[in-house]
């Protein structure tokens, strides 16, 4: 590779999931779920020899700047913007490459979540050195491909066809996509498993600048508009007050990566994990003989199959109750049946507003 690598970190969200753990202001990205570390800290510490941090634009919003910023706090004040509003991920890319277009118009980026878990740093570089040749090389657009485990109808899915051989090719493969299939129900997803050509779109991206903004160009020319601003201004912050609310609410995928003529899938070669739930986060913590798994000293008895998240040092007793999640914070405590997990964003709307 002859270009230089800057990553986009998109570091936003609602914060409603992880309820009580999480609120507006600190989102799954922020919290310290399953290490020592918040996941953005993580992400941020993945890129380590691949990236540096003088190349990282961390993109926040207004609500979680001053978490982000106190989070960081040794990281380049200047390389975390927070997003004056709501516009999804197309405007959050298009501002990204706008901010690394100004810096190196033949720059290779990456796009990626602050809000995954990935251990295996080495193979996830691997996979990103890998997916920057082939961008760099072809000129297409390419996305990580997570191959399944399971029928899961909550992502979207890459349906991926033949081989590309890349010069220099490593023992990661590459192959065009032949199109995206949204969120599917799960007798879809089932017999995407057993064709075996489909992964899960996990929501990287690596290509190089010149090629997005092409693909900007060709398909989203207000975005395009709003990429020359950012590239050219000399108020970054005056230039984002001004125009980014008038942007359209887009999804990338939507705007760009589904209307896009070149686009590749490269198979992730590291473990990965988008901690949607209480359910999935409990998969790190301690588990008893019963099933209750726990982030801290738990005593049960006549339990079985509870998640406990512990913030402080009380001690957490359980008699005669089964399948639940509790979350006990300073001030909050949320008890709710683990199979209704998935409507604790619909609880949080219905809190007093400084619990939000």
């Amino acid at each position: 590779m002859s270009n230089p690598i800057y990553a986009l970190i998109l570091a936003g969200g609602s914060g409603e999931r992880f309820w009580p753990l999480s609120r507006r202001n600190r989102p799954k990205q922020l919290l310290r779920l399953v290490s020592e570390r918040t996941l953005l800290e993580k992400t941020i510490a993945r890129l380590e020899g691949l990236v540096p941090s003088d190349r990282i634009l961390i993109l926040t919003n207004v609500d979680q700047e001053k978490a982000v910023r106190d989070l960081l706090k040794a990281f380049p004040k200047q390389n975390i913007i927070a997003e004056p509003a709501k516009r999804d991920t197309a405007a959050a890319v298009a501002l990204g490459a706008g901010w690394i277009a100004g810096r190196n118009h033949a720059a290779t980026m990456l796009v990626l979540p602050a809000d995954h878990v990935i251990v295996d740093r080495a193979a996830f570089q691997d996979t990103m050195r890998t997916a920057a040749a082939a961008a760099e090389e072809t000129g297409a657009l390419v996305i990580i491909g997570i191959k399944p485990t399971w029928a899961c109808p909550g992502f979207g899915y890459i349906e991926q066809g033949e081989q590309v051989r890349l010069h220099g090719e490593g023992k990661i493969a590459v192959h065009r996509v032949v199109r995206f299939r949204e969120k599917p129900n799960v007798d879809l997803a089932e017999s995407f498993l057993r064709k075996g050509n489909f992964r899960w779109n996990a929501g990287m991206f690596v290509w190089s600048v010149p090629s997005v903004l092409s693909e900007f160009n060709r398909h989203a020319p207000e975005l395009a508009d709003f990429i020359s601003q950012v590239r050219s201004s000399k108020d970054l912050d005056k230039t984002l007050c001004e125009r980014f609310e008038k942007l359209p609410r887009n999804s990338f995928d939507y705007a760009i990566m589904e209307k896009a003529e070149r686009v590749l899938v490269v198979e992730a070669s590291f473990d990965w994990d988008d901690v949607g739930s209480w359910w999935t986060v409990a998969r790190y913590f301690k588990k008893d003989e019963h099933g209750n798994a726990a982030n801290s000293a738990l005593t049960a008895l006549d339990s079985s199959d509870n998640i406990i998240f512990n913030e402080g040092e009380t001690t957490i007793a359980l008699l005669g109750v089964h399948n639940l999640i509790i979350i006990r914070t300073d001030d909050a405590i949320l008890i709710c049946h683990r199979h209704q997990a998935e409507k604790i964003k619909n609880l949080v709307g219905k809190l007093p507003p400084e619990l939000q």
